[in-house]
């Protein structure tokens, strides 16, 4: 089993569309794909809604998208033709108590592509790509943290992006500097030359 992991400096950068063009332009390698995310104070992880549910209380849930037309991030995996989807939902922090239960839901798979920086504290994928958007000005500590760990850079290359690529005060991508780099414009978010590197990273042997 070969897994890839997909992260990203901030929300709305483009995650869960690099997920599901390389599940679809690589069928071949029947993903289960699984989304994490981390809920703040005052939402529950069960549901993902507002909830009075104590610190201790509700702390990780994981659960299996069967619709592929219900709207959510997890059915697109599906839609793009994963045989399994995931969503696993935890406390902020909590991740490593809901690690267990995705392991034992992974057993079995062929090949798994997970979108989250945060999981990269407790598993070595094969791949580990980045995404990143200049125009977004927000860079999460996560993504900050295991910048280095990453295999390639997604970059987004439209005007907004050329226009605000001074906004990332305090961050350093010299961690990526050596990396190979692939300029994306969205909408197109998987390029070939994305989905050529992740089949060459994975080839056996």
């Amino acid at each position: 089993m070969s897994t890839v992991v997909i992260g990203g400096h901030s929300r709305n950068v483009g995650k869960t569309s690099v997920v599901a063009g390389l599940i679809a332009a690589l069928r071949e390698f029947d993903w289960t794909a699984v989304k994490i995310t981390q809920f703040g104070h005052g939402v529950c992880s069960v549901n993902g809604e507002s909830c009075a549910c104590a610190t201790d209380e509700h702390m990780w849930s994981v659960s299996e998208e069967r619709d592929a037309a219900s709207g959510k991030d997890t059915a697109r995996y599906l839609a793009a033709g994963a045989k399994r989807s995931l969503w696993v939902r935890t406390k902020q922090g909590r991740l490593a108590e809901a690690m267990p239960d995705l392991r034992r839901e992974l057993v079995g798979a062929v090949n798994v592509i997970i979108e989250s920086n945060s999981v990269l504290r407790f598993l070595r994928p094969e791949l580990y790509l980045t995404v990143l958007d200049p125009s977004t000005a927000d860079f999460k500590e996560s993504s900050r943290e295991f910048l280095d760990r990453a295999d390639a850079v997604l970059l987004h290359a439209g005007d907004g992006a050329a226009r605000n690529a001074a906004q990332w005060e305090r961050v350093s991508l010299k961690p990526v500097a050596e990396r190979p780099v692939f300029r994306i414009v969205p909408p197109e978010y998987v390029t070939a030359e994305v989905v050529e590197f992740v089949r060459r990273r994975l080839a056996p042997g």
